[in-house]
């Protein structure tokens, strides 16, 4: 099998992570919004064809049995490509001895010229001769071998390959017949909304800032939630070009180990929001709906010294390293000052959330709510 140079352009890095998750909520939306139950659509099997086809997944997207078919081809290239791996190595190490062999041949030569009578000489000579030729053999054994299983590996994909277009020309149809059987039904899923409404108590204005602030923290949850997703790509790529093609990444888990730390800190207000922050609640939870804000409202103190610290250090982390534009000492060189700005973003984030959270918290305390 050929080898995998690919390396992905940083600046599609960071337009994956934008456009990304724009692309996919809206997505979401316009199927939530139609009122039907999500079916089989024809990109994502065209997706699916092109990603992971060589395993049959499109084939399974459309309800088709005839998708194990391509299980047999793979394993067999993943046989091969193991074998062939084993055999790269033989072939190495038969032709290390060649040239050992072949030296020791030279010197054994070189005494029998010097000094004819030297039976000893002559000796090693004769040894030396049939190590070579022996090595040579073990040569060409393994060089045979390792032609034998890259050939196997490349019938195989090309199998696979001619089973896909087969497959990519079929696919409309497909999918059309797995709806048929489907049919279209509607779907009871609505549209993600804040879980905690702002208090009835506010004044009008104070409310609209609070829902708006609300809504802040939600679309930045679920904006960086299908961050998930794009790391689902991004290893299954790395374990593809890894096994099958023996060419290991260089950037696929730097990539996700940023991206993961990018979306912990962009996702803090939304846990706020939502009330998934860990929280020793043993005495909380008993509380009434007043006393539970005025506890809030006192431990905010040390919320808002957190969330104000951890803007101050960000900024000027976020500045250090735009001024030297710094970027990562591996290979890959990704820069870091985006990775920082999100230190700043989360920050201003989850104090908003904090401030909707005091404005809420207030209100029911001076309320005759209990």
């Amino acid at each position: 099998m050929p080898d995998l140079n690919f390396v992905l352009p940083h600046w599609l890095y960071w337009s994956g992570l934008v456009v990304f998750p724009l692309i996919a909520m809206r997505m979401a939306r316009r199927q939530l919004k139609s009122g039907l139950r999500p079916s089989v659509s024809l990109p994502i099997g065209y997706l699916l064809l092109i990603t992971a086809g060589f395993i049959g997944i499109h084939r399974f997207y459309v309800k088709n049995w005839r998708g194990v078919l391509f299980l047999p081809l793979f394993f067999g290239i993943l046989l091969s490509n193991g074998e062939g791996r084993q055999a790269r190595e033989d072939v190495s190490l038969a032709d290390s001895d060649v040239a050992v062999a072949e030296f020791d041949v030279e010197m054994a030569v070189e005494d029998v010229e010097a000094d004819p009578e030297d039976a000893e000489a002559a000796a090693r000579l004769v040894k030396a001769t049939a190590e070579s030729e022996a090595a040579r053999a073990r040569f060409t054994t393994a060089r045979a071998g390792q032609d034998r299983w890259s050939s196997a590996a490349r019938y195989l994909a090309i199998t696979i390959a001619v089973l896909l277009l087969f497959d990519a020309i079929r696919l409309p149809r497909l999918v059309q017949h797995c709806k048929d059987r489907e049919g279209q039904q509607s779907s009871d899923e609505t549209l993600p909304e804040p879980l905690s409404s702002p208090a009835a108590e506010l004044p009008a204005a104070l409310a609209r800032v609070v829902s708006v602030l609300d809504r802040t923290s939600l679309y930045s949850g679920e904006f960086v939630s299908y961050w998930a997703v794009i790391a689902v790509f991004a290893y299954y790529y790395e374990v593809l070009a890894r096994y099958i093609f023996n060419s290991p990444t260089n950037w696929v888990h730097e990539g996700m180990f940023l991206m993961f730390g990018m979306m912990y800190l962009l996702s803090g207000a939304y846990a706020f929001m939502t009330d998934s922050h860990v929280r020793v609640d043993i005495f909380y939870t008993r509380l009434s709906r007043r006393r539970k804000a005025l506890s809030d409202l006192l431990t905010s103190v040390f919320f808002f010294i957190f969330a104000g610290t951890l803007l101050v250090t960000g900024w000027t982390f976020l500045m250090d390293s735009f001024e030297v534009r710094e970027v990562s000492f591996t290979e890959w060189a990704i820069q870091y000052w985006p990775v920082k700005s999100t230190l700043v973003i989360g920050a201003v984030l989850i104090l908003l959330q904090g401030i909707a959270r005091t404005l809420t918290d207030l209100s029911i305390v001076f309320s005759r709510a209990k």
